[in-house]
């Protein structure tokens, strides 16, 4: 897909990864990038289309797409992780964590799809996890809609290929963000990902695996469970 003259819209825009999306889309000489937060006035970058958008909300997921009904690239973008254990935690707020993770995106893609279509095609950009491929004690919550991510992905790609629709799934470890603030551990800049995401876009690549720890963590997805948790650990120095 050519991203010069495209149309795209970018989910959890305001800050972060979906900030430098935005960024690096008028880089490549996107016409029009509409952002989306669940509050518009956090929007900051110049030049957009702003759009309040809470991605667990259907009506404001409607709403959406009828209002940017001239996209041909929308980037799955927004995500939360609220450090819960999957059987200790506060089951409210593993339900929040799978709402934005893997509804969030399922709901964009089920809204949007027929925009694409009627668009030509185009593509839909999942930013993902390598901790869909592995987790942590205290992670589970993030870990199991980050999966759950992963295999929208994978099956969304079938579902949409009749249409011309291509699907990428972004993977990575540590990102430079607020969500990885205190984490001592080398971290991959969001413009680089972001970066690495839309050559995927205007390559046809269906899946990035952005830094060496994601690429390091998909390596051991053929060790039985107690050899992958072996080795990633090992690699962590716990």
């Amino acid at each position: 897909m050519d991203l010069n003259g495209a149309v795209a819209l970018v989910t959890g825009a305001n800050r972060g990864i979906g900030a430098e999306f935005v960024e690096q889309l008028k880089k490549r000489g996107v016409r029009k990038v509409y952002a989306a937060a669940r509050d518009a006035s956090t929007l900051r970058a110049e030049g957009i289309h702003a759009i309040a958008l809470d991605v667990t909300d259907p009506s404001q997921v409607a709403e959406a797409a009828a209002a940017a009904s001239d996209v041909q690239l929308l980037v799955n973008n927004a995500g939360i992780s609220t450090g819960t254990a999957l059987v200790t935690g506060d089951e409210a707020t593993i339900r929040r964590e799978m709402d934005t993770n893997f509804y969030g995106p399922l709901l964009m893609t089920r809204a949007f799809a027929p925009v694409l279509a009627a668009n030509g095609g185009g593509a839909i950009l999942n930013v993902v996890s390598a901790l869909s491929w592995f987790t942590v004690p205290g992670a589970g919550a993030y870990s199991a809609s980050k999966a759950a991510a992963w295999m929208l992905s994978d099956s969304t790609r079938l579902e949409l290929a009749p249409q011309g629709t291509h699907v990428v799934a972004v993977h990575m470890g540590l990102v430079d963000t607020d969500m990885a603030q205190g984490m001592d551990a080398p971290k991959i800049s969001p413009a680089d990902l972001a970066s690495a995401g839309l050559d995927a876009v205007e390559s046809g690549r269906q899946e990035v695996l952005g830094d060496d720890w994601a690429r390091f963590v998909k390596s051991g997805l053929g060790l039985d469970p107690q050899e992958r948790y072996e080795q990633i650990f090992g690699a962590l120095g716990a």
